[in-house]
């Protein structure tokens, strides 16, 4: 066998690579290193070049942008102060860059990482608005390019002195010209020289116009001025010495849009508010997407001041800042980081299978979608209080002198809550986050949009954060003149003894109490008796759930526990918990008698009584399995001769996905009955008259 022919080094004859490269030397080296793995000596011998060649052609091709290396987001987002950030502020995402490090100054590399974040906060049919600076302008010529389309790109304010470089206009059109967008100026000074001027430019229908798409502001890139001298608000002609000597300004410890705002961040009102052409506070905290984008230890009282005013939903800042804000907010260096839990045999690292697909686009809109799209497919029955999505009335009649009903809690119960609103239901309905509850005032908004004079009676499920936005709310109602009582669902009986019935959760069970006081108030009962009913049917219902799989959370995709594939809980609640118990798997049949053997037991049913049935799917388990239950469940009863005088089954009350089931029997009298045969028109449940 012959020897090897030894390739000669075409470089060594014509000082340059092989033909069959052409003028692309750089990018084919490129390739071979960063997309195919080869390393320099393999990629010199594929060339026929020398290896110092190689180093020279992977420099070059950083130098030239042939090749762009980034960090993960996600990795800027896992540093550890990041995550400190996201958990005290309740931030949607906070992106950390070191504090020092490299030639560039800060501003540019916060402009870099800030362009680099901006493709997962840019979508197709965006409005951006874009505030003015420093660093606004760093970040606008770090762009490079965006897969979103049809992008309109808006000033944020008016225009500013044209001594400095980085002006409203100088940012905004930057920034277009770099994503592609369509400009959108805002054809008048920051500030004018008179509430009457600022007036008279108002009315003009070219401003107006451009002014008018502040509403359709999908997304906002602003930066924070400090108060210091050397700052830029003192040098961009947004400042008013008049009113700075006139002590406006003393508790100010910072700008944003050309607002001033206090440690707390509220708004400081001033003179300058009547004289400033620009997006106002108010609206900016409207903005879905309000990325702040700011470093510094000159900026950590102003930072601290926008989180706090509920202005930024991510963060992207320096570690040296992200660590003064945490200590500001009175964080010590020990607990900055995260407690690591050693992980054991039981609980194995997550992998790709452990993520589950979902039929959403960005987790942080799947509940607006969600209640959106149930707007959209049965406007028959429910709409917005205000333009709300996250308050919604029934579409029905309203009588002088009813007792309103307000129901709600967090997301992920659907159609939990917003499907039980409707004529013979509830009033109006609030939603909250993902299992989380809903704000004081958004629940206020659905008390004052319930009442008809008569008062009105809140009914939710037994959890701290419930009951405490709920309570402010009753407060907030009283100073208005509004009478709400609670009540409070305890079904859950897995969840507690017995003898402390007021310490368990509420689960499906709310279904059968949303019934009954909605049919008591659409009775025109005056608010002692639907709120005795309404205490009696929570007290006649009796609620077990079990899991074969656990939830899986929008925001991560991953199950919110961990099971064997022999196991199963016992007990589970509804939102995403392990059940009080894990015992084996067991079939259908036996999983009935088990939850009967409790329900039996505590309702002591005795032969003849009276009862409704809701044979439940905590989302994730189809109507067959459903089907096959719920004929055990009828065996069951039967054999102890038990009047099924309602059955309901289905998804009623779900965990999101979960693949589990729970069972609620309610005891009934003549009274209660009567109720639940009532009619009712809500899209989760309509019944006519028998």
């Amino acid at each position: 066998m012959g020897q090897p022919r030894k390739r000669v080094s075409k470089e060594s004859r014509s000082g340059r690579a092989p033909l069959r490269f052409g003028d692309d030397p750089l990018l084919w080296a490129s390739w071979l290193y960063y997309q195919e793995g080869l390393t320099q000596g393999e990629i010199a011998d594929e060339l026929g070049i020398s290896r110092p060649t190689v180093n020279s052609y992977l420099a070059d091709a950083r130098a030239k942008g042939i090749v762009n290396i980034s960090i993960s987001e996600a990795r800027l987002r896992a540093v550890t102060i990041a995550q400190a950030l996201e958990t005290e502020f309740g931030l949607e995402n906070c992106l950390v860059v070191p504090g020092e490090g490299g030639p560039r100054p800060l501003i540019d590399r916060l402009g870099a990482a800030a362009a680099q974040a901006l493709e997962s906060h840019l979508h197709s049919g965006d409005t951006v608005a874009i505030t003015w600076g420093r660093t606004m302008l760093a970040l606008a010529e770090a762009v490079r390019g965006t897969e979103a389309r049809d992008l309109v790109v808006v000033q944020a304010t008016g225009g500013t002195t044209a001594t400095i470089p980085y002006t409203p206009e100088a940012c905004a059109t930057r920034l277009a010209e770099n994503t592609g967008a369509r400009y959108v100026p805002i054809s008048a000074p920051a500030i004018v020289s008179s509430s009457q001027a600022r007036e008279i430019l108002l009315r003009e229908p070219v401003i107006a116009e451009q002014l008018a798409q502040f509403d359709r502001v999908t997304c906002i890139l602003f930066g924070i001025s400090s108060m210091r001298p050397e700052a830029t608000i003192h040098t961009s002609g947004f400042f008013d010495n008049d009113a700075k000597s006139q002590g406006y300004f003393d508790n100010a410890v910072g700008a944003m849009v050309g607002r001033f705002i206090d440690a707390q961040g509220a708004a400081i009102r001033s003179p300058l508010d009547d004289r400033t052409v620009g997006m106002e506070l108010d609206r900016l905290r409207q903005v879905p997407r309000r990325v702040l984008v700011a470093g510094g230890l000159d900026k950590v009282p102003p930072i601290l001041a926008a989180l706090r005013g509920g202005f930024v939903s991510t963060l992207i800042t320096d570690a040296t800042t992200g660590e003064g804000i945490l200590r500001a907010e009175g964080f010590e260096p020990e607990k900055i980081a995260p407690k690591r839990r050693a992980p054991t045999p039981a609980e194995p690292a997550l992998t790709r299978s452990d993520y589950v697909k979902k039929f959403i686009n960005r987790p942080k809109d799947a509940v607006d979608e969600a209640l959106s799209g149930a707007l959209a497919a049965f406007p028959e029955h429910i709409e917005p209080i205000g333009g709300s999505l996250r308050a919604i009335r029934a579409r029905a009649e309203k009588r002088d002198g009813k007792v309103g009903v307000v129901i709600g809690g967090g997301a992920g119960h659907e159609p939990g809550f917003i499907g039980f609103v409707g004529r013979g239901l509830a009033d109006a309905v609030v939603v909250g986050n993902v299992f989380a509850s809903p704000p004081p005032d958004r629940i206020l908004s659905c008390t004052r949009d319930a009442d008809q004079g008569a008062g009105v009676l809140y009914i939710y499920g037994n959890y701290t954060g419930d009951v405490m936005n709920f309570d402010m709310a009753a407060d907030m109602a009283a100073a208005e003149g509004i009478e709400a009582r609670t009540i409070l669902t305890t079904d859950d009986i897995a969840s507690a003894g017995a003898d402390e019935r007021a310490a368990r959760r509420g689960t499906a069970g709310n279904v059968f109490v949303f019934k009954v006081a909605g049919a008591a108030a659409e009775r025109m009962l005056p608010l002692d008796e639907c709120e005795r009913l309404a205490r009696k049917a929570n007290a006649a219902c009796y609620t077990i759930g079990a899991a074969l799989e656990p939830t899986s959370m929008p925001d991560t995709g991953r199950r919110s526990f961990s099971i064997g594939p022999d196991d199963m809980e016992f007990g589970v609640g509804v939102h995403g918990e392990p059940g009080v118990s894990r015992i084996p798997l067991q079939t259908a049949d036996r999983i009935v008698d088990r939850i009967c053997d409790r329900i039996f037991d505590e309702m002591q049913l005795e032969k003849g009584g009276k009862i409704a049935v809701l044979v439940n799917s905590l989302g994730g388990t189809p109507m067959m399995e459903l089907l096959i239950l719920n004929r055990r469940l009828m065996q069951r009863l039967s054999a102890r001769s038990i009047d099924v005088h309602t059955t309901l089954l289905g998804h009623y009350f779900t965990s999101l996905d979960m693949v589990g089931a729970s069972i609620t029997l309610m005891a009934l009298d003549e009274e209660l009955a009567s109720l639940l045969d009532d009619p009712c028109n809500g899209f989760a449940w309509m019944k006519q008259v028998r």
